[in-house]
């Protein structure tokens, strides 16, 4: 039965993560924490970390994860495969009718609609890890000991690195990783 789940659960996540890997992370979040239980917000932010961090899209790499986490190397594969068919059957078809009504306004008008609604999904996934990196209790309150002052050092410093500087973004997160490692050791 936890197969079932976890296929499910993916294939919505597959089918209905318009816009990319951060637009995803509210389907995600609420198909492993609300619905299921999965995980906690605390796993959901290092399942995010793990899935950035290796290489390929953040929502095969969570399927992959949670299935492993939830029923091993089975479950790993159920959801992974539940989370890339309705992209092999979207894509397919997709192509074939951009293909054919590429030129139609009707067409262009659609596509950018949908723009503002990817944007506001990809603004509540930065808003879904920011609060709890950022605020100890997960929740946005500026009590005495809440606000944590290292991750908001991090993210003005890699968002300077990234905007201004022109930074690379696997050097500016190795930069990070690195400056947190060596403030831990002088810490100790």
């Amino acid at each position: 039965m936890i197969y079932w789940h976890l296929f499910l659960a993916f294939l919505q996540i597959g089918a209905f993560s318009f816009g990319g890997g951060y637009a995803a992370m509210p389907l995600i979040q609420q198909q492993i924490i609300t619905n299921y239980g999965w995980l906690s917000i605390q796993d959901f932010t290092d399942l995010v970390t793990i899935a950035e961090m290796t290489p390929g899209p953040i929502a095969i790499n969570s399927a992959t994860f949670v299935g492993n986490q939830v029923a091993g190397i089975p479950g790993a594969l159920v959801a992974t495969f539940g989370c890339i068919l309705p992209s092999c059957f979207f894509v397919t078809f997709l192509a074939y009718l951009y293909q054919k009504y590429r030129n139609m306004s009707l067409l262009q008008g659609t596509l950018a609609t949908l723009r503002p609604a990817v944007v506001a999904m990809i603004a509540n996934a930065g808003l879904t890890l920011l609060i709890p990196t950022v605020f100890r209790n997960g929740m946005v309150a500026f009590t005495a000991g809440n606000l944590q002052y290292r991750p908001i050092l991090y993210f003005i410093a890699a968002l300077i690195l990234l905007r201004r500087v022109k930074m690379d973004p696997i050097r500016v997160m190795v930069l990070c990783g690195a400056a947190e490692v060596v403030i831990q050791l002088l810490i100790r």
